[in-house]
């Protein structure tokens, strides 16, 4: 028999919640094979077996969240047989179990916090085993936890957390789940809320009520003014909210802005588009500016830099690892290009298409979003002109493109019209001076401008 254990996940990563279970108890798997669906604060990740085997006890379920090192299922060489082991190994010594009194039993405190699996296990097989009736009850089993109600066993310890925040009483919650196993869910409907966090009093009794209306529409708090509606946060969007906060409050931010005249780049990329096209991407704006900015990079290296304060040092990377935002239908995803100043246009077309699809997904690697040294970020398929792009700690800068626009440009002696493209470059104050970010952004305008200068291979 062998456990297996979440493993680390990535930097700074120490949790997940379970989305899917990949296998069930009795299936032989390989090395490596993935095992279940975890959505961390970044993404979705498929968590592979680090041993091959039979599956014996699966350990999670579906809305668990779990820690790094916590025991996901146990493995063994033989299929397990209709009964779970456990059941089989001591079915008569329950008997001798008894004989704890309440008083020896541990506090409830101390019961929520032990491990649930074994005890809702020997629960579970002690319902298999009589026939309901008056002598139904598992005494036996009760026993063994020094007399306590065994329905407080059946609840992950996460499901117990959440019950004493919403002051529920798992006593009175009835399990849905196998042998009676209370999952977050039911401690939701006993509270009379549907993915809240918060304790039924406030829903308006009217709603809570009506048979029915809880899936109808979302149980509604109410102030003064009237009612609102309370909506979870999802992983991603506590992640952007985490960052994004920490960002603001530490660094120093200043935006720079100007237009870059991208007539001619325009020509240039739907010449060149079908080149790209042929190795299954597209040549798009967002892919041309992530190629003129891992060159312009290496001629600024400050803003290829982190601020360590605590040194009060500045580290100079070596090394161009340009993150791309994605929106997503889940939030805000930036996956990282790495070495982006050593791919061609192409290559960087193919790369940039395959980390936006991942995204999207939720399907990303988990390494595809560490490691950025800088970031660009497009809202030109949306709109508007400028905007002050926020600065991912703990980068110094970054890229924010806006739609290119049609404008009459003096040249020649006459208005011409030519396509302007607005930018707007955020730094970090600390390190990078306005006169520095003038320069760099000058560097890019006339990079841009002058699209024959990159080479597609």
């Amino acid at each position: 028999m062998a456990e297996f254990k979440l493993p680390e996940l990535g930097e700074n990563i120490t949790s997940g919640t379970v989305t899917k279970v990949l296998v069930k108890v009795g299936d032989k798997i390989e090395k490596e094979q993935p095992v279940v669906e975890l959505e961390t604060e970044k993404a979705v990740v498929e968590v592979p077996s680090d041993a091959a085997g039979t599956v014996q006890e699966i350990r999670v379920k579906e809305g668990d969240t779990v820690n790094v090192g916590q025991v996901i299922l146990v493995l063994g060489e033989e299929a397990p047989e209709n009964e779970p082991p456990k059941e089989k190994k001591a079915p008569p010594k329950p008997e001798k179990k008894e004989e704890p009194t309440p008083e020896k039993a541990p506090p409830e405190q101390a019961e929520e916090e032990a491990a649930p699996y074994a005890g809702e296990k020997a629960f579970e097989a002690g319902e298999k085993k009589k026939p309901a009736g008056p002598e139904a009850a598992p005494k036996p089993e009760r026993a063994e936890t020094g007399g306590k109600e065994r329905r407080l066993m059946l609840a992950a310890p996460s499901v117990r957390r959440l019950a004493r925040e919403m002051g529920v009483d798992l006593q009175q919650v009835k399990g849905s789940g196998p042998g009676g196993r209370i999952s977050a869910a039911d401690v939701k409907a006993q509270a009379g809320k549907k993915e809240e966090a918060k304790p039924a009093e406030k829903a308006p009794k009217e709603l809570a009520t009506e048979p029915g209306r809880e899936k109808a529409s979302p149980p509604l708090d109410s102030d003064k003014y009237g009612r609102f509606e309370r909506q979870p946060m999802s992983g991603v969007r506590k992640s952007t909210m985490q960052h994004i906060t920490t960002a603001w409050e530490t660094i120093p931010h200043v935006t720079q802005t100007d237009w870059a005249d991208v007539t001619e780049l325009e020509k240039f990329r739907k010449t060149y588009g079908k080149r790209v096209e042929a190795a299954g991407a597209k040549l798009t704006v967002t892919v041309i500016v992530v190629k003129v900015v891992a060159e312009a990079l290496k001629k600024f290296p400050r803003f290829n830099a982190f601020v360590d304060v605590e040194n009060e040092e500045i580290l100079l990377k070596h090394y161009v690892n340009i993150g791309v935002a994605v929106d997503t239908e889940h939030g805000l995803m930036v996956p990282v290009v790495h070495g982006a100043d050593g791919k061609s246009l192409t290559e960087l077309a193919v790369e940039v298409g395959r980390l936006a699809q991942r995204a999207r997904e939720r399907k990303i690697a988990i390494e595809d979003l560490q490691g950025g040294t800088f970031t660009v970020t497009n809202l030109g398929g949306i709109g508007g002109l400028w905007f002050s792009p926020i600065i991912r700690e703990p980068e110094a800068a970054i890229l924010g493109v806006s739609r290119a626009v049609m404008e009459p440009v003096w040249m020649d002696g006459e208005f011409k019209p030519r396509l302007m493209l607005p930018l707007s470059l955020s730094y970090d104050h600390r390190i990078i001076d306005g006169a520095d970010a003038a320069r760099f952004m000058r560097w890019l305008v006339e990079a841009l401008e002058q699209p024959m200068r990159m080479a597609l291979d």
